[in-house]
């Protein structure tokens, strides 16, 4: 009777710390934000934590495009503002789950990238080679 009272009181203390963990998580993760800027700085796009598009803001240099070139511009910035809150959760989640079969599930459940890609953007080529593939 001794040892199914410690296995109990063992296991009540484990839900109590996994649901401590739960809820720290969830604070967390309601804080995530993402923002970012076109490279000529003519969009920018926050994100919240799910990565849903929060707001979006357009300079003056924006009227300058056409309207598939702005288009997508303010997709490919989406896409680094959402990827940059996927960079978030996953940094978030790893602290709680650690590596396993529920930090690959997180992980796939990303936004994708979608085509686009990182790094520096040669501003003369830009918009005559966009980088985002627009589907």
């Amino acid at each position: 009777m001794e040892a199914a009272a410690q296995w109990l009181a063992g296991y009540d203390e484990q839900l109590a710390r996994t649901a401590a963990n739960a809820k720290a998580a969830d604070e967390n993760l309601r804080r995530v934000s993402g923002s970012a800027t076109s490279p000529r700085g003519e969009v920018s796009v926050r994100v919240g934590p799910s990565g849903a598009l929060e707001a979006i803001e357009l300079t003056p240099a924006a009227r300058a495009l056409e309207a598939e070139q702005l288009a997508r511009l303010i997709l490919a910035t989406a896409q680094r503002a959402q990827r940059s809150i996927g960079a978030q959760v996953v940094e978030i989640m790893t602290e709680y789950l650690g590596d396993g079969a529920a930090l690959d599930f997180v992980q796939r459940n990303m936004p994708a990238a979608a085509g686009v890609e990182e790094g520096p953007y040669d501003e003369d080529d830009y918009f005559a080679n966009p980088r985002v593939v627009v589907r």
